[in-house]
């Protein structure tokens, strides 16, 4: 039950952040997205490949969530909308 609790009060902790912290948050995890793949052409060993690959694919994992967190159904609305709207104006 202790572990619940944790869970909700972070929960409403980034509920309660600002609508672009939460677009902030959300597009951080693309350059970790690309850290984690990135790192696999570097010369170094599969075990240290391997480890950078989990934390930054957990860090990735961790930015998306929390961004989602932050801005919420409304927010995520949001964004699609404006999506949509600047994909309409292209020629």
């Amino acid at each position: 039950m202790a572990l619940k609790n944790i869970f909700q009060k972070i929960k409403n902790w980034l509920s309660g952040l600002s609508f672009r912290t939460g677009v902030i948050v959300l597009l951080s995890c693309i350059p970790f997205y690309a850290i984690s793949f990135a790192q696999f052409a570097l010369p170094i060993s599969i075990g240290l490949k391997s480890a950078l690959w989990v934390i930054f694919f957990g860090l990735a994992k961790t930015a998306q969530y929390s961004g989602i967190c932050i801005l919420g159904v409304k927010g995520v609305d949001r964004l699609k909308s404006w999506w949509k709207s600047k994909r309409s104006y292209e020629p």
